[in-house]
């Protein structure tokens, strides 16, 4: 009878470390959710000002090159040609 208790008991304190174990495991599980949630949040952030620079840049960019820089002046008229073909593709539409 004694043997029977040694193991039941032996059982119920492995069963004790893996439910403690489980505990742990979900609350580090639920933390790691929330820094992900951060860090995508973040990430996201970052991109949009990184969009945001990007579009101040190509804007400058364009600024000098109409203000004379020999630099980029073919990118700057296909820029325009491709604005302009855009502005007769939506009068196109508007007219039908």
């Amino acid at each position: 009878m004694s043997n029977i208790e040694n193991i039941v008991n032996a059982l119920e304190k492995k069963i004790g470390k893996v439910l403690s174990n489980h505990n742990v495991l979900k609350q580090s599980n639920i933390k790691l959710s929330k820094d992900i949630e951060q860090y995508l949040s973040t990430i996201k952030n970052q991109e949009a000002t990184i969009e945001a620079w990007k579009e101040k840049y190509d804007t400058l960019k364009m600024a000098n090159t109409i203000l004379g820089s020999d630099e980029d002046k073919r990118e700057t008229k296909l820029k325009i040609n491709a604005l302009i073909r855009e502005i007769d593709h939506c009068i196109g539409q508007l007219s039908e």
